[in-house]
């Protein structure tokens, strides 16, 4: 390949944003830098393999962070807050506007989001080149990466730019639609599932298959009268996001009894799709500092946590979560001094509340020298201290301090998406939303209307990238829930992220989204 430069469009000019991030401080540091590919001519990548291993290692570390796409995802919802302690985790407000709507285009997550999966795409672009000479294998992977990075950025800002691996920087990309985006992300999905392998349960789902493409098809199709704006799903798409299910259970996917078991490296029947990327993050950002594990004497973050309201959505009581709480099994539960142990190092799986122990049922205490008692409620967004709000773990340090296996696509949310569309063309859910409430320890639903789906989908992929895209598609992103700016409820341009100041700037084919 012959060196060319390539300028930012917003989709390939990289402005690295490199955040040190821990429990006391997010340290950014901004250098301006051009993503350089090459002079005048493209010839195809030299190594089409080596690329794409390129590409998966770009995603995992993309997936494993805490801030960025995932902050963006998640901390933005009912789900997740990142409170400032003191002056922990202040870090001039960056997660505090996510959680309160009130983020502006210059904010730093929105900037490196779009420069990270508009630059998956154009890699993603020169393999599937015919010049770069894939198989029709690596074709295929190549389009399922491009595939998932496209949907990321139409999902988060409604639109993409795209530009062809031979054009200069004397090109300004042009900019797709929500509905070509769509359109373009639909037929790389079909392209891709024609020559993946159809890959079962097993330990090599942390590549494509035709069910993980299958996965993001059955999405991309239940949100597609969000995208198209049309108001109302189309039974016509509906009827194929239950068909790409019931392909994906082809391949020998299904739902699995022991919820946490999920979340190991372990080979289970739900993962459809994993990357390698570290679990620690998701781990410890949220743990005390006096929270620790062999692997990991240095203990947690003391940041990420949860909402009252979110907590009440599970069964249980709604004060504390020790074993024999009357909890459904996702909730989880917090060992107590008689049930911590080594086997679960005293740190609990699912949502902490109330006192918590070591290793040898001995009570914590947090730095101060108090008792270690992680409270249901939050003063607000600030003025908090080391023990307010309920923490979340889903992957734990028994299984690795920083084991590197992240759940990306499960069954139980291609499982939730069937029971969806058969709810969206005037079927009844309730049988498919009963069998997974049942096989988690929650009592069956005598009914199941639109916001107990939307509950449903809430307590079983809590902090698994979903719960922005589910809120949107349910209406309910706009709502009210605790800290979230009074001007912000309600404005529909929300569900929409800005386009970065500097994206604009060097591509005078976007525009920028209403109400920014």
């Amino acid at each position: 390949m012959i060196k060319k430069q390539i300028k930012e469009i917003g989709l390939l000019t990289l402005m690295s944003v490199l955040f040190m991030i821990s429990c006391t401080d997010l340290e950014i540091k901004e250098t301006d830098s051009i993503f350089s590919i090459s002079t005048d001519e493209f010839n195809g990548v030299e190594n089409v393999e080596s690329s794409l291993t390129n590409l998966y290692n770009a995603l995992r570390g993309q997936l494993e962070d805490q801030a960025n796409y995932y902050a963006m995802a998640e901390v933005s919802t009912d789900e997740l807050l990142v409170p400032t302690r003191g002056t922990d985790w202040g870090d001039n407000g960056i997660w505090r506007t996510l959680h309160a709507h009130t983020w502006t285009p210059p904010h730093a997550f929105v900037f490196t989001v779009w420069n990270q999966f508009n630059q998956n795409t154009f890699l993603a672009s020169e393999i599937i080149d015919s010049r770069s000479n894939p198989t029709p294998a690596q074709e295929a992977e190549a389009k399922f990466i491009r595939a998932y990075s496209m949907w990321i950025i139409m999902d988060t800002y409604g639109v993409v730019p795209f530009r062809q691996p031979d054009e200069g920087p004397e090109i300004d990309p042009v900019v797709l639609s929500t509905t070509e985006a769509y359109d373009f992300i639909l037929q790389d999905l079909n392209d891709a599932i024609s020559n993946l392998p159809a890959t079962g349960p097993s330990s090599e789902t942390g590549v494509a298959s035709k069910a993980s493409a299958n996965f993001l098809k059955a999405r991309l199709l239940l949100n597609a009268h969000i995208y198209k704006g049309t108001g109302s799903a189309d039974s016509g798409d509906m009827a194929e996001v239950i068909a790409a299910v019931d392909a994906i259970a082809n391949d020998g996917f299904g739902l699995q009894a022991g919820y946490f078991d999920l979340f190991t490296e372990a080979v289970d029947n739900e993962t459809i799709w994993f990357t390698r990327s570290s679990t620690g993050n998701r781990i410890w950002n949220g743990l005390h500092y006096n929270q620790i594990s062999p692997d990991n004497t240095g203990g947690g973050w003391n940041g990420f946590t949860t909402l009252a309201e979110f907590y009440d959505l599970f069964e249980g009581n709604p004060n504390s979560n020790y074993v024999g709480d009357g909890q459904e099994e996702r909730r989880g539960f917090v060992p107590d001094n008689l049930t911590a142990d080594a086997s679960n190092l005293g740190i609990g799986f699912g949502f902490l509340i109330g006192q918590q122990y070591d290793a040898t049922g001995t009570p914590l205490n947090d730095r101060p020298g108090s008792p270690l008692v992680f409270k249901k409620d939050l003063p607000g967004l600030v003025g908090n201290d080391e023990q307010t709000g309920i923490r979340m773990i889903k992957y734990h340090p028994v299984n690795g301090a920083f084991a590197g296996h992240q759940v990306i696509f499960r069954y139980a949310d291609a499982h939730l998406m069937k029971a969806e569309a058969m709810m969206r063309s005037g079927g009844d859910p309730s049988a498919m939303v009963n069998e997974l409430r049942v096989l988690r320890g929650a009592q069956p639903l005598p009914s199941v209307s639109e916001s107990d789906l939307l509950d449903e989908r809430g307590r079983e992929l809590y902090i698994e990238f979903v719960r922005r895209t589910d809120l949107i598609r349910f209406g309910q992103f706009t709502k009210d829930w605790d800290f979230k700016d009074p001007g912000s409820i309600g404005d529909e341009n929300r569900n929409l992220y800005p386009i970065p100041s500097n994206a604009i700037l060097s591509n005078p084919n976007l525009v920028q989204n209403p109400g920014y």
